[in-house]
């Protein structure tokens, strides 16, 4: 009997590895032959790919269809667009947004419930399209770069999650700051806002991913200035243009005739379109990886058997209260 037991406890972590071992792998293979399998198409001769067979590695590799996406001058500006609303968006979206969120969490704000309140409703309740169409053009937004950037620089959602983060930090951080005299632009500033860094990276992430993917308030606000267009707006018209083109009979028999362009598909190009919009991100990930897995809480303190000293010290020495903003160190 005991040694049926112990047999028994030494096959369970066993069969337990081996499975998991087996599901994560499957998990991986799922997640990433998509990718490759776009990748591989990127790569391919797009006559080739229209005979099947491409998996995971190119038939006949080419660069024709990324030549066919940067052929046009328009692009590099487009991607400089597409680079300064991101970059602006993340950056003015985080900020504004915990700076909110920090208002809302305080327990002695006596209207943050009803600012709540309104925030949660936008989040069920829509105006539409065109309402929308006409506040940005009564805005003068229309035609204007700051389009991108201002009716989306407050999310409900985020400001949700942000919120609850600061609430689940300790009391007694805001409490021993108080007691040394800061303000609460400094509190936030020094204390509030280093704490958030992992939830803040997530929040970036959201947001620098919606607004680099996002086209259509381009084509809605800004599709009569060139100056203006997006990345992704480009290739979307590059991806349609291609698309009528081989639908065309006419355009096709012209197009035969040109060795370049009968290597392009519009499957080929939606795929290199793909990998040249997908790599931005793909290359900022990794840097906030990190923070999703790992829950920093610096400077975090327990409620009891804490004295405000060794908080001024432990601030001090994570760097959150120097640049001209410091506890003193009496003990």
């Amino acid at each position: 009997m005991k040694t049926e037991v112990k047999s028994q406890f030494r096959l369970e972590p066993v069969v337990f590895h081996t499975l998991n071992t087996l599901f994560m792998l499957i998990v991986v293979i799922v997640t990433l032959y998509p990718f490759l399998h776009t990748m591989a198409i990127s790569f391919n001769d797009g006559s080739d790919s229209l005979k099947g067979g491409v998996y995971v590695w190119p038939h006949t590799w080419t660069l024709q269809n990324y030549k066919a996406v940067f052929v046009s001058g328009t692009i590099y500006h487009a991607a400089f667009i597409s680079v300064s609303r991101t970059v602006i968006s993340t950056v003015l979206g985080v900020f504004l947004t915990t700076m909110l969120a920090y208002t809302l969490a305080q327990p002695h704000y006596i209207f943050r419930k009803k600012i709540s309140m309104l925030f949660i409703l936008t989040m069920y309740f829509n105006a539409g399209l065109i309402p929308n169409y006409f506040l940005i053009k009564d805005l003068g937004l229309r035609n204007s770069f700051w389009v991108y950037i201002l009716p989306g620089l407050v999310s409900a959602f985020n400001l949700i999650v942000i919120r609850t983060y600061i609430r689940s930090l300790p009391g007694s951080l805001v409490e021993s700051a108080k007691i040394d005299g800061a303000g609460d632009f400094r509190i936030f500033w020094r204390i509030v806002f280093p704490l958030c860094t992992p939830v803040l990276a997530t929040i970036a992430l959201f947001i620098a991913v919606g607004s680099w993917n996002s086209w259509f308030d381009t084509f809605l606000y800004a599709s009569s200035e060139q100056n203006l267009s997006s990345l992704q707006y480009e290739m979307m018209k590059l991806l349609g243009s291609t698309m009528s083109t081989n639908n065309d009979p006419s355009m096709m028999a012209g197009a035969n005739t040109n060795q370049t362009q009968a290597m392009v598909t519009p499957a080929s190009i939606q795929a290199a379109i793909t990998i040249v919009t997908a790599m931005p991100i793909l290359f900022v990930y990794p840097f906030l990886q990190r923070y999703f897995v790992v829950g920093l809480n610096l400077g975090s303190v327990k409620d009891k058997n804490f004295s405000g000293a060794r908080f001024r010290r432990e601030q001090y020495r994570s760097g959150s209260c120097r640049n001209g903003f410091s506890y003193s160190m009496g003990v």
